[in-house]
């Protein structure tokens, strides 16, 4: 068999397995949707949480409950609703998957009316299947002057991208804008503190911090000084572990009794003798313990017991509830001892380099975090703004800025090596993409040759993406470790970091090495029997052929995976397994049945992006490409609207302000650049004229390519030094528009003047902005009751007086409007906050302990055991309140089936929820699920 003929047969079977995949992913996408439409209406708890469980103010209005107008209702939904309800990142999230449908709707349409006739028309290169579609399959010896064709829609591309970027990069800094002096969130302690690292010892003073910044308007407010707690984080985490074990162990007792009450009943009334495992033999008692009701139902064998050793496996076994309560007491007066010797000895605790400072001005914050705060080199250089108490990882804040910066050499050095490692198992799986070209150059892979046809197009088609698939899945864990071993010392740090690794990973992985290994393997045949002179041409005509792949790949992604995501078919499984499994204590079923899930920003992201690099790279050399990925990006869309509106619950405390957008759009350049280089180079590449004696059939292609890239280059340039220093900060020119330092809350602004906050000639006039006096009687700390010194509390801004909203806005709070087209002109609404339980809708709750490390402030964990008809729970909870450990059987109770049921919010947690619901129906009374 010839190598021509052979390459034309890999390229029918690529084709084949192209076919294959859609077909295979087309029925499985129906089937998917098909099961969610018939599921949605019967399981509210996975497909519609939001409708019931959040706060009435963050709910949505459920879905239609027939099978067939919940997409309308999708997407009529507006889009501004999610702004409200899940935050600035849920909302800027699907604003970029809008921006990738704009942008791939008309280069979808003009790459298919220009580009597929000029690839596809004789005279070709001799191109099979799909491939005829792609830059390969132009004849240079004879229609070499068709690049024009690809030339010109690469510049058309480019363009209509950068104007795009330039349009969603305003828009951006206006939403983030108004994000940052929105009523509630500008009222937020989040919102006014700075976290510094890299204090030297010499200011780790309150004194001397305070005459730090003390030059900025305002000055500081409150400043909590981060200390070496020694032992008291182990404390603190050994009673919280004892408080879960006790938990489950009460739990366990109660069901134990009942199941042993209900085995000797079942006896008595047939007349027979107890079984024996159900009798308590008194001699087997314990003199020295109390006998209650558990030790006259329960035999002694039978009572939850555990062993002090490696892994619970080991050691001394012990009397599980006996054991944890004399632990907890013991915690519970050493623990509030050791706070005290804190406070009052800290020459024993010294200071880390580390410090929350709450300013009373947002802009103070801004200024500090913007400003050059000391005279040496990496003191005091690392600050961060928007900080809450729940996106802390408090085991970082004790770096010093040297070790930072080694710790940062280490763990970028790691992941450096993990994508080198990674290479091999990814370049198998380009490899297996394209497993006829294999099976007929090797010969003892000649076997899968012989294999039918839709079988070939599985291996091929089908498993290289799920493998693929696989990998990626698993190395984010790897990666968050590094992120974390650098000592970044915030969660949405951590999760920043990660997006730019785990994106630099798959553009490496899923795109280059894949791209590589496929066109090579396709090129085999020719390569081994050819000049090394054609190598270039032979590489410049297969690499596009490796698009089959990806083709595959988005289909995969678009069809397979956004349908899985609506049917959430794991979640709803986990979702009740986890109630049979591990829904043994009231605090377990409470967060099985109330917490939605969320997603990760930090893997979400470059999943998409890594979605549209591959678009960009093949838009043009294979133009298939683009319609596909443009319906995927609308499933995707569609799916994520729907998600965030009705099933997800982005935690407060993670919202960065849509801060992983322009990181997205970063990763859109590399798309580009990727894109242009390779087109850059095919150009170069090209040959023209009779073997031997070839000649460049496409120079002057490839030199404007270069300009195009040098161009794309500077406008990168010219976006990063214009919205670059807008991104994070607050500008002066808006200082005062937050709402305690004007009048009239900028939300009230007329129409959608609002939302043209940033500069530019669109811009609204400061005037405009607010209809009230510019400045607040008292200027320098920003309060309207003039109150400038408040060293404990943050009392006085509850105090301030709230402007009443018009009559006509009077429901803003609820009814946003809009009509979620692609092209919504408006920005995102205001939004009810509750940030690290620091600002519940304007209203400050904020404590001398607010930036405490949870060791140093949080109270034992409330005991909940569920009430049953044997009076168990309730006797043990009774002693373990004699013996100093808190505890209650309220809101929890074991039903007739055995099974533990909640009616309220865990003892001591979600009390803003707790109060809201008591106030809304009068009695906290009623189960919180109904």
């Amino acid at each position: 068999m010839s190598d021509s003929a052979s390459a034309e047969q890999a390229q029918s079977a690529s084709t084949e397995s192209f076919a294959t995949a859609i077909v295979l992913n087309a029925a499985v996408f129906g089937a998917q949707v098909l099961a969610f439409a018939l599921l949605r209406p019967q399981f509210r708890n996975i497909y519609e949480p939001r409708t019931f469980l959040p706060p009435p103010k963050l709910r949505q209005a459920p879905l239609p409950r027939d099978y067939f107008t919940w997409p309308l209702a999708v997407l009529r939904a507006p889009l501004a609703h999610v702004v409200r309800k899940n935050g600035l990142d849920s909302f800027m999230f699907l604003r970029f998957l809008r921006l990738c449908v704009k942008i791939l709707a008309p280069i979808w349409f003009f790459s298919w009316a220009i580009l597929m006739p000029v690839d596809a028309v004789a005279p070709t290169a001799g191109q099979k299947g799909l491939n005829i579609f792609t830059y390969g399959n132009v004849n240079t010896d004879e229609e070499y002057p068709r690049y024009a064709a690809h030339l010109i829609c690469a510049w058309m591309f480019t363009a209509w991208i950068l104007y795009n970027i330039k349009v969603e990069m305003t828009y951006f800094i206006n939403a983030r804008q108004r994000f940052l002096i929105d009523k509630d969130h500008s009222l937020s302690a989040q919102a006014n503190t700075v976290l510094i690292t890299g204090v030297p010892r010499s200011e780790l003073t309150q004194a001397k911090l305070k005459h730090i910044f003390s030059f900025l308007p305002g000055e500081a407010r409150k400043i909590w000084i981060n200390h070496d707690l020694k032992d008291l984080p182990d404390l603190h985490d050994r009673r919280v572990k004892a408080a879960g074990k006790l938990d489950a162990a009460l739990t366990k007792l109660a069901k134990t009794a009942r199941k042993l009450q209900l085995a000797r009943d079942k006896a008595a009334s047939k007349g027979k003798a107890a079984p024996k495992k159900t009798v308590v033999d008194d001699t087997d008692a314990d003199p020295e313990k109390e006998r209650g009701v558990a030790e006259r139902l329960v035999p002694r064998a039978q009572r939850p017991t555990h062993k002090l050793g490696l892994l619970g496996l080991f050691g001394e076994k012990v009397d599980t509830i006996d054991w944890c309560r004399d632990v907890i007491a013991k915690l519970n007066e050493e623990i509030p001892a050791e706070r005290k010797e804190v406070a009052s000895n800290p020459d024993k605790y010294p200071p880390l380099s580390s410090c929350f400072v709450l300013f009373n001005q947002q802009i103070a914050a801004h200024l500090c975090a913007q400003a050059l705060t000391h005279h040496a080199p990496h003191h005091m250089a690392e600050k961060h703004t928007e900080v809450g108490p729940d996106d802390i990882v408090w085991s970082n804040l004790g770096i010093n800025p040297y070790e930072r910066q080694v710790r940062r050499l280490i763990s970028y050095g790691l992941t450096a090596g993990l994508i080198i490692l990674w290479a091999l198992p990814v370049a198998f799986v380009g490899a297996v993409s394209n497993i006829t070209s294999l099976a007929r150059q090797y010969s003892w892979l000649g076997w899968l040759d012989d294999l039918p046809g839709v079988v070939k197009g599985i291996i091929s088609g089908i498993l290289p993406p799920v493998l693929l698939a696989v990998l990626f899945a698993l190395l984010p864990i790897f990666l968050r470790l590094f992120a974390q071993l650098e000592g970044i010392p915030r969660r949405t740090g951590i999760e920043l970091s990660l997006m730019t690794r785990y994106f630099i990973f798959l553009v490496i992985h899923g795109f280059l090495i894949v791209t590589l290994a496929s066109g090579i393997i396709t090129s085999l045949p020719l390569l081994l029997n050819a000049d090394a002179t054609t190598f270039p041409t032979i590489l410049a005509n297969n690499l596009p052929s490796a698009s089959i792949f990806f083709l595959t790949y988005v289909i995969l992604q678009g069809l397979s995976g956004s349908s899985g995501a609506l049917l959430q078919i794991a979640s709803l499984a986990i979702y009740y397994i986890k109630l049979w499994i591990l829904g043994s204590t009231p605090r377990s079923v409470f967060h099985i049945r109330h917490d939605m899930p969320a997603v990760a920003w930090g893997t979400l992201f470059p999943n998409i992006t890594l979605l549209i690099v591959i678009t960009l790279a093949y838009s043009v050399i294979a133009p298939v490409m683009n319609g596909l990925a443009t319906v995927t990006f609308c499933l995707f869309y569609f799916t994520y609207k729907y998600l965030f509106l009705w099933v997800y619950d982005m935690p407060r405390s993670s919202d960065t302000g849509g801060l992983f957008f322009p990181k997205a759009i970063q990763h859109t350049f590399v798309g580009m650049y990727i894109s242009q280089v390779c087109l850059a180079a095919l150009f170069f590449l090209a040959r023209k004229g009779p073997a031997g004696n070839k000649s460049q059939a496409a120079l002057p292609q490839g030199i404007l390519m270069v300009i195009l890239i040098v161009f794309t280059a500077l406008f990168h340039m010219m976006i990063n030094n214009s919205y670059g220093p807008l991104i994070r900060s607050l500008p002066l020119t808006l200082a005062g528009k937050s709402f305690s330092q004007t009048e009239t809350p900028v939300a009230e602004i007329e129409g959608d003047e609002r939302y043209q906050l940033a500069s530019g000639d669109n811009s609204v006039p400061l005037a405009k902005l607010s209809t009230g006096q510019s400045s607040p009687p008292d200027t320098k700390n920003g309060l309207p009751d003039g109150n400038a010194v408040q060293t404990t509390d943050y009392a006085s801004r509850d105090n301030a007086p709230v402007p009443a909203k018009p009559a006509s806005q009077a429901s803003s709070d609820v009814d946003f409007g809009g009509n979620g087209a692609l092209d919504d002109p408006t920005g995102p609404p205001d939004r009810v906050r509750d940030v690290g339980g620091i600002a519940q809708g304007g209203h400050e709750m904020l404590s001398d302990d607010a930036f405490l490390p949870p060791a140093m402030k949080d109270d034992q964990i409330i005991i909940w055991a569920p009430r049953d008809d044997l009076g168990i729970s309730e006797e043990q909870v009774a002693r373990l309140n004699r013996a100093n450990v808190q505890a209650t059987t309220e809101g929890a109770y074991i039903d007739e089936k055995g099974h533990v049921q909640v009616t309220d919010y865990p003892p001591g947690e979600y009390e803003f929820e707790r109060a809201e619901r008591a106030e809304r129906n009068g009695k906290a009374a009623g189960s919180i699920f109904a």
